[in-house]
């Protein structure tokens, strides 16, 4: 008994539609081989013609072109299954093989043949809740993006003024302190100035 998670990609918008198939449904697609057509009669999609382009069993190993059997473990240089590293590394990872058999989990689509409707007519209903979520999730950020460039604005208003409020309270105490030091400098001055005039006319 088969069940199969399909991701199909439609190549003209660029969009991906999951589906979920089960027993006779994904029957047609057992035996299939990558890069072979499927038609979507099978799986409710009338008139659309659909490619393998990979998938992955049910511990997450993915589908490789030209690897028979059901997993084999081998050393890639890259690809799927391994992203590649360094120049000239090879790794030995563990692939599935290349035909769709019941403990292959998630199967890759391609859409070929295009059908009288369009995926996001057939696939309508949980699109558009889809993206009325993303919607509301898009327009949250922005508010509170909002909120934080005018709580921003706002700081550096209140720290421009506090640094000129600052800058002048000590304007002012340059201002006063020197005055006062002035004066303290005058007073000796002036008893000194006395003291010799005082020596002057005694000794006259």
């Amino acid at each position: 008994m088969a069940n199969f998670k399909l991701c199909i990609s439609d190549p003209s918008t660029g969009k991906t539609f999951q589906k979920e198939v089960k027993d006779s449904a994904a029957s047609p697609l057992v035996g299939l081989n990558i890069g072979e057509n499927v038609k979507g009669d099978s799986i409710e999609l009338s008139g659309y013609e659909l490619q393998v382009t990979g998938g992955s069993d049910y511990c997450g190993f993915p589908m490789r072109k030209g690897i028979l059997g059901l997993r084999k473990k081998i050393a890639i240089y890259g690809g799927v299954g391994f992203r590649g590293g360094s120049k000239g590394i090879k790794r030995r990872k563990t692939v599935c093989g290349h035909k769709i058999h019941d403990k292959i989990s998630q199967v890759n689509l391609k859409v070929v043949k295009q059908g009288p409707k369009k995926l996001a007519e057939i696939f309508g209903k949980s699109e558009e809740k889809q993206e009325g979520k993303e919607a509301k999730e898009e327009a949250k950020p922005k508010e509170h993006k909002k909120e934080a460039k005018e709580e921003k604005i706002e700081a550096k208003e209140e720290s421009k003024e506090k640094h000129k409020a600052a800058e002048h309270n000590a304007e002012e105490k340059k201002h006063e302190k020197p005055k006062e030091h002035k004066h303290e400098a005058k007073e000796p001055e002036a008893k000194e100035h006395k003291k010799e005039h005082k020596a002057e006319e005694k000794k006259e």
